[in-house]
């Protein structure tokens, strides 16, 4: 459970103004906090709940890379208002990307699945299941 959970040692613990000052202001990022992640121990599986208000399902991609489950969104807005000679009164884009990774070394990767309903990503993790080593006894000879 301690690997689904990640964290970052930057010297300064789990809140770093400078970091959030920088993605906040000279970034096109989303912040770290964008996308809030629950994750509940059922047992048999990890459930883990990703809001991403905004996105479509297209715009969610899940990867697994090397034993981490990465969570990217890529979102982008064009807003656009002309007169009636076809000059701007006004022109926006907005464009934000998010991407987080999650250690899932005691998850069974290929029985994975997700759904995402009202901004909510949900996704299930079943654990890998324990084999207990075979005993034999050997013949001395």
């Amino acid at each position: 459970m301690y690997g689904l959970t990640p964290f970052e040692n930057n010297g300064f613990g789990l809140f770093n103004p400078f970091r959030d000052f920088e993605t906040d202001f000279f970034s096109n990022s989303m912040p770290m906090n964008f996308c809030r992640t629950d994750i509940k121990d059922e047992g048999d599986k990890y459930v883990m709940e990703a809001e991403l208000p905004g996105f479509d399902k297209e715009d969610i991609n899940l990867d697994i890379k090397g034993g981490c489950l990465v969570i990217s969104a890529e979102h982008k807005t064009e807003n656009e208002s002309k007169n009636e000679n076809g000059k701007y009164i006004r022109k926006e884009r907005t464009y934000g990307s998010y991407q987080r990774s999650f250690d899932i070394s005691g998850v069974d990767a290929d029985r994975i699945s997700a759904a995402y309903n009202s901004g909510i990503l949900t996704i299930a993790l079943p654990k890998k299941q324990s084999h207990e080593p075979e005993t034999k006894r050997l013949e001395i000879k």
